[in-house]
């Protein structure tokens, strides 16, 4: 299984990573240019992970008024909140399965990223890659990107949160009495993860090669820019555009 993971995913990534070096002679340039890259070859998986947590995020309400309506009667509960899920052709499970797929290629960026400082395993490069002999760390002539550093750990922490708040679910008015108890908690969850995960980011980043973290800042905040445009284009009318308020659509 190692093995298949080497051939398949982190030796073609290590070859465009050294054939990028080979033309631009600046790793933090070459590691903003695969971020893109990657984002962009992903974008149809990352829109189906987006849009499905935005589609769950706008049905909460009208789940917590199944969960009143049929409060006791579980299998009712279940039979109604998969009909919903029907009519609002939303997939529970959407926003984990795309993530899921590209877990195994984050990883594999990741280790080269980690591998692509210090002893560089140079026998992975196809025939047609040349070989720089050594990867130098300094970016833009002032960063070393084989360091820890604090302002990138900083900066993905910070991107971290504002995803977070983006998807963050804001807790329902009082006037939704009863129904709105679970999307109240849900809001509280949330809001508890918008401020832990941005400091456990910082807290493994700093452990990290500059390099590392600077992928993660990168990535995120591609990310980040990738939910506005589709919230954006919901807020506008496009498709999954309803506007969903205290159990019913309008």
């Amino acid at each position: 299984m190692a093995e298949l993971f080497k051939t398949i995913l982190y030796q073609p990534i290590f070859n465009i990573f050294v054939g990028l070096y080979n033309i631009i002679p600046d790793v933090g340039i070459v590691i903003l240019i695969m971020t893109v890259a990657i984002k962009g070859v992903l974008w149809p998986m990352t829109k189906k992970s987006i849009e499905a947590q935005k589609s769950m995020t706008d049905l909460q309400p009208k789940l917590n008024a199944l969960k009143e309506k049929h409060k006791g009667d579980q299998q009712a509960l279940a039979q109604e909140t998969m009909k919903l899920y029907k009519e609002n052709k939303v997939n529970p499970l959407g926003s984990c399965l795309p993530i899921l797929i590209q877990l195994p290629i984050f990883v594999a960026l990741y280790l080269v990223l980690r591998d692509g400082f210090g002893e560089v395993k140079f026998d992975l490069l196809y025939s047609f890659i040349g070989n720089p002999g050594k990867i130098n760390p300094i970016s833009l002539g002032i960063v070393d990107l084989s360091k820890t550093n604090w302002i990138l750990a900083l900066a993905a922490g910070g991107a971290q949160f504002w995803q977070a708040k983006s998807m963050n679910l804001k807790r329902p008015p009082k006037t939704a009495g009863e129904g709105g108890k679970d999307e109240s908690m849900m809001a509280m969850m949330n809001k508890q993860m918008l401020y832990l995960m941005p400091f456990l980011t910082v807290i493994i980043s700093i452990k990290l090669p500059g390099g590392v973290a600077l992928y993660w800042f990168l990535s995120t905040l591609l990310t980040v820019i990738q939910q506005m445009m589709l919230f954006k284009k919901k807020d506008n009318g496009g498709p999954g555009g309803d506007s969903v308020i205290e159990g019913k659509v309008v």
